[in-house]
């Protein structure tokens, strides 16, 4: 069974910058759609982006211009680069992917994906 391992948060200052890596245990997992959750305290889990095995990247409202889904498919690696960091950014970071179901025109729900991080905690002071 594939796992995917998130890295990268922690804590930062309101206008810092982080850049999250979630990669794959098993070189031959081939995910079509990869996407990035976050859940704060006390909210439901939302869409944060994704991104489709062809490149296709898509962003929840709000989230494109300060954060930037990518990936290394040779490393099976994604990756969320985050800038301009918030107070309001304030959750656990989740990493998701699915092989079998595509992403490319828009973000998914949490229900379309099937293999999950444990998340990593990403916490913005002001």
């Amino acid at each position: 069974e594939v796992q995917l391992v998130e890295s990268g948060g922690g804590s930062i200052e309101s206008g810092g910058s982080l850049r999250l890596s979630c990669v794959a245990s098993r070189d031959t997992f081939l995910g079509r759609c990869w996407a990035w959750f976050r859940q704060a305290p006390g909210k439901e889990r939302e869409v944060v982006a994704s991104i489709n095995s062809d490149g296709t990247a898509s962003y929840a409202n709000g989230m494109k211009g300060r954060f930037t889904i990518s990936q290394d498919t040779s490393k099976n690696t994604l990756f969320l680069q985050m800038t301009s960091l918030r107070p309001e950014d304030t959750a656990t970071y989740y990493c998701a992917a699915d092989s079998r179901r595509s992403c490319r025109f828009g973000t998914p729900p949490p229900s379309h994906l099937a293999t999950w991080g444990r998340g990593t905690q990403v916490t913005v002071s002001s």
